[in-house]
């Protein structure tokens, strides 16, 4: 059971929703147990053993999840993962600095998993292995069921989208100060400040997964961008929007009535808001409400 956590995180990067990461971890237990003891000492490392079968599972469960999200209602965006710990910009009062209390993990960041999406299940698989978690390309092979050399082309393939959709570096402070202005500009309604925040291309994606309203195509260009949204500010009065630590960086959360009903994960270059993921679909702001 040690080995719970690293399963968790691994299948989380696999397939981009939590809730299928645990079902996989679960499933992956489930057939640990159904051997006997007998061939379960048989195993020389069960760690090794439970992320071969996990890493498998996954790769089946991202062969049928291309299939669902084409059935998806709008467009799908991976499950956010919650922090509590709220953060501070440069322009903070006395509290700690965002980069002594915001985790940058980039493999779990929202532009990073929203490359991982363009992936065939073979090259996401094969980059996590190998990249994030560091496992040889002979351990790969044997888990994605095709030659080193084989896995070893598919991570280098999966760099280079990688490499391409990365935006220029941003200090945790400087995220944290222009997300803060955002929502401050949200909040006081001043369409111009938003426009200045906003790269002119910006976009603005929501998922609401057919369950609750959601524009069904991405929203292109900074102004209507910021009149989308200060239109939302105006149609549903008395939204409180928080800052909040989403997938590992400075986001906003927004609830009605102490209930989140949104969870806003942003990407950031040249101090300007290239993209904004909302996600809106209750099921995946499930960990957001719990206690």
């Amino acid at each position: 059971m040690s080995e719970r956590r690293q399963l968790l995180n691994l299948a989380y990067r696999m397939l981009g929703s939590l809730a299928e990461a645990e079902d996989v971890v679960q499933e992956t237990y489930a057939r640990w147990y159904a051997m006997s003891p007998q061939q379960q000492a048989t195993i020389d490392s069960p760690g090794a053993w439970l992320t071969k079968v996990a890493s498998r599972i996954c790769l089946d469960v991202l062969g049928s999840a291309r299939a669902r999200r084409e059935r998806y209602v709008g467009q799908w965006i991976p499950e956010p993962l919650p922090d509590a710990t709220e953060w501070i910009g440069r322009s903070g009062g006395a509290a700690a600095d965002p980069a002594d209390r915001v985790t940058l993990d980039e493999s779990v960041n929202m532009a990073f998993l929203v490359v991982l999406e363009a992936m065939t299940p073979a090259e996401r698989v094969a980059f996590i292995l190998h990249d994030v978690f560091g496992y040889p390309f002979a351990e790969v092979a044997d888990i994605v069921g095709r030659t080193p050399a084989a896995c070893r082309q598919l991570a280098s393939s999966a760099r280079r989208r990688i490499r391409t959709a990365q935006a220029p570096v941003t200090t945790p402070a400087e995220r944290a100060d222009i997300v803060r202005s955002f929502k401050q500009a949200w909040e006081a309604k001043d369409i111009k400040a938003l426009i200045g925040l906003l790269d002119p291309e910006a976009t603005a994606t929501g998922d609401g997964g057919g369950l609750v309203s959601a524009v069904l195509q991405p929203i292109e260009g900074a102004e209507q961008i910021a009149r989308f949204y200060v239109g939302r500010a105006t149609a549903v009065p008395g939204l409180t929007i928080l800052e909040r630590t989403v997938n590992g960086q400075p986001g906003l959360v927004i609830q009605v009535d102490g209930v989140t009903v949104n969870v806003m994960a942003f990407d950031i270059a040249d101090d300007r808001i290239t993209h904004i993921w909302a996600v809106l679909n209750p099921e995946k702001l499930r960990p957001w409400t719990a206690g």
